[in-house]
């Protein structure tokens, strides 16, 4: 999948995907899309409450060697 931004969270727990997510998408423009890959297993169920929260759109989210990864379009 194309991305304009990538987040690099690897080794940070909650919050801190969720804070360096909400602090990337707001450097982007509306329609544009944000990889973030994390290690953090509680980021699956953040990264699906903080697109609901605020409107951003989660495209994809997979397990990745031992990671995962998510893309979020922002609105």
């Amino acid at each position: 999948m194309e991305f304009d931004k990538e987040l690099d969270a690897r080794g940070l727990n909650c919050p801190l995907p969720i804070i360096k997510t909400k602090k990337a998408l707001n450097d982007l423009g509306s329609g544009q899309v944000l990889r973030v890959t994390s290690t953090d297993s509680g980021s699956v169920k953040d990264m699906e409450a903080f697109a609901k929260q605020t409107g951003n759109e989660l495209l994809a989210s997979s397990e990745e060697g031992g990671g995962y990864v998510f893309f979020i379009r922002k609105k």
